[in-house]
C-alpha cells in the first residue's frame, strides 16, 4: 500500500483526480497518479480511447497507449482507495488526507463517471 501525500483535483474541460503517491521505501520519492477525462473532446475520440485515462509517473508508459480506469473503490472507515485500471491496481492509504480533499475528490470521480463506465464504491 502506498500513502498519499496529497489529492489535486480539477474541474473545468479537464477532470483531474492526481494523488502523490510516496514510495513505499523512501517516503521522499514523490510520483504522481493521475486520473484524467476531458468530457468536451471525447467525441473526437474512437470508442475504444472514451473514459478516464490512468497514468502513474512511476511506471513506464508505451506512449500511446490507453489506460483506461475500471474501478474505484473508497473504505471511507480505512481511509483506502484502491484504483483499477486496464493495467494495475493501486491500494491507497488516504490516512492522512484531510475530510474536505476527499469530498472534493468523491465529487470529481462521480462528475467523471456521468456514463458509468467505472464502477465506483463508497465514493
Amino acid at each position: 500500500m502506498n500513502n498519499v501525500a496529497c489529492i489535486y483535483v480539477e474541474t473545468g474541460d479537464d477532470l483531474i483526480v492526481s494523488f502523490a503517491v510516496c514510495g513505499p521505501d523512501d517516503p521522499t520519492k514523490v510520483a504522481s497518479l493521475t486520473l484524467l477525462r476531458t468530457p468536451k473532446y471525447e467525441q473526437f475520440l474512437y470508442e475504444w480511447e472514451r473514459g478516464v485515462s490512468v497514468s502513474f509517473e512511476a511506471e513506464k508508459n508505451d506512449g500511446d497507449e490507453v489506460v483506461l480506469l475500471r474501478e474505484v473503490r473508497y473504505g471511507a472507515a480505512e481511509k483506502v482507495i484502491t484504483v483499477r485500471s486496464d493495467r494495475a491496481t493501486y491500494e491507497l492509504d488516504v490516512k492522512e488526507m484531510d475530510p474536505e480533499e476527499l469530498k472534493e475528490m468523491c465529487g470529481v470521480l462521480r462528475k467523471m463517471n456521468f456514463d458509468s463506465s467505472v464502477k465506483l464504491e463508497g465514493v
